[in-house]
């Protein structure tokens, strides 16, 4: 019986030390997960002299560090290691200044903005000098609670302390890119949440709270986590805005963060109405985190509290046209026309950099050509389902029935069609645009591209070569009418 239970023993010992020896040597979380599991071992005590390290707390004494901080190491498994869809715990002020001290001499340190206290500090200082995750954790969830602040800037310390533990000396941009691709897709296991969900609470999906606590996130919500860890570990990044959407680049590094970090090339993003890609800086990353929430309630028809959330992202973003468009079509929704028609009025010339045409609406608007039913209509969300799609197509003939010289309702149910796969009305829709305005490139690349397919090539050229005029005449050459024009060539040459 003695043989057995020694037996026993020695297997279990030789299992410890092979769990151990299957440690990654460089990763916080399972050294401090194999710590938790058997303290009062060999290989635990080991673990906890690699944990040390990571931390870059060598110069304590061992014991000293296992006497006095047991509770902070606690604290720091259940963060670490925390469910991905639990709350971020709030942390005793041990183990708080615990952390603060190991990640002292991370680059975001060297921030003002770090410092700050108050939202109000946040805003008076230059987007160089602003710490994204405190600028957000104060704008999201207040000053009063700095407590929880200092707790998820905790788990991001730690995140980043990691990725640190990783990195060579003197490791380049692209090797920092590599490592948090990895560390923050692969080893967390952070997604873009399903359609489904996150159409309906886009806003949970982008404040930074409740991304680090699902590890679920929208473009602009992982693209924030992103950078709150590139500040970290000295690594710049920019914020790049194609119509639409949000992803992060580093020099000439693109970030896709809704397919874990990969990089594509700048005419997967490029169209043909966007002939240059918009960057924000971070003062105004934290202002397009309040558009989303907006738009949550912009979609539940609370056009008041919709200007209530796009007027706290003003100060971020100052006389953004597309903020002040956006507050203008909610007053205008919520029945105030006299302050809606003002905020319009200050957009209406407004040609973006980045774009080929002009945005018709608010001209549209004022000049009677749409009332804010076709507004409602034009924005209306779709989600995965026919029947959603079918229902803005119903509103949106209704609105160019009502408004037939509103330019936006038409593009809008030509686009309609096309995601119903109504290749013919599709095509009417477009060809009613094209007769009241034949300035849209886009428009004219559908026309273009409907009207070969339907062999009618002379039309097809015709409305090639106007979105080529358009484009051109922004110095724009888009790769896709660039194609368009080499396949059409192929089966009926260009008409002289």
């Amino acid at each position: 019986m003695r043989f057995f239970l020694i037996l026993g023993l020695i297997f279990s010992v030789g299992h410890i030390k092979m769990l151990y020896n299957s440690l990654d040597p460089s990763s916080l979380h399972e050294h401090l997960a194999f710590w938790e599991l058997y303290p009062d071992t060999t290989e635990g005590e080991k673990a906890l002299g690699v944990v040390k390290q990571l931390l870059q707390a060598e110069n304590i004494d061992h014991d000293s560090f296992k006497g006095n901080f047991q509770s902070v190491l606690q604290g720091m498994v259940t963060l670490v290691n925390k469910p991905g869809e639990d709350a971020t715990p709030i942390l005793d002020y041990k183990t708080l200044d615990f952390v603060q001290n190991a990640a002292k001499n991370l680059s975001n340190r060297r921030l003002k903005g770090y410092w700050a206290v108050t939202e109000e500090e946040v805003i008076k200082l230059p987007p160089e000098e602003i710490d994204l995750a405190r600028g957000l954790f104060l704008s999201e969830l207040g000053a009063e609670n700095f407590d929880k602040i200092r707790s998820y800037e905790a788990m991001l310390d730690l995140m980043a302390l990691q990725i640190q533990a990783r990195l060579t000396p003197g490791a380049s941009d692209r090797e920092k890119v590599e490592l948090l691709n990895r560390y923050i897709f692969e080893e967390l296991g952070f997604r873009f949440p399903p359609h489904s969900t996150y159409s309906e609470d886009i806003d949970l999906y982008t404040f930074l709270p409740s991304v680090m606590d699902s590890r679920r996130g929208v473009c602009l919500g992982v693209s924030i986590l992103y950078i709150t860890l590139a500040q970290r570990i000295d690594l710049e990044l920019e914020m790049v805005t194609p119509p639409g959407h949000i992803y992060v680049r580093s020099g000439d590094i693109n970030i896709e963060t809704t397919a874990r970090g990969v990089d594509m090339d700048d005419e997967v993003y490029l169209g043909v109405d966007t002939r240059s890609l918009q960057v924000r800086d971070v003062k105004e990353v934290i202002g397009l985190a309040h558009f989303n929430q907006a738009a949550v309630f912009w979609r539940k028809k609370d056009p008041k509290k919709a200007i209530e959330i796009y007027s706290r992202g003003r100060p971020y973003l100052k006389e953004d046209p597309l903020l002040l468009e956006l507050i203008g079509y909610n007053y205008i929704l919520d029945g105030d026309e006299t302050t809606g028609r003002d905020y319009l009025e200050r957009v209406k010339d407004h040609v973006p950099d980045f774009s080929v045409s002009e945005n018709t609406v608010p001209r549209d608007y004022l000049e009677g050509k749409a009332d804010k039913e076709a507004l409602a209509a034009i924005y209306k969300e779709v989600d995965e389902k026919r029947s959603s799609l079918l229902e803005k197509r119903d509103e949106l003939i209704k609105t160019c029935q009502r408004c037939p010289e509103f330019k936006a309702g038409w593009f809008a149910l030509g686009t309609t069609y096309l995601q119903l796969h109504r290749m013919k009305e599709a095509l009417g829709a477009l060809r009613e645009l094209h007769r009241i305005y034949p300035d849209d490139p886009n428009a004219e690349y559908y026309l273009a591209v409907l009207s070969a397919e339907r062999d009618e090539f002379s039309e097809a050229w015709k409305h090639l070569k106007q979105a080529e005029k358009l484009t051109k005449a922004r110095f724009h050459h888009p790769k896709a009418l660039v194609e368009l024009r080499r396949q059409l060539s192929i089966v009926f040459p260009e008409p002289l």
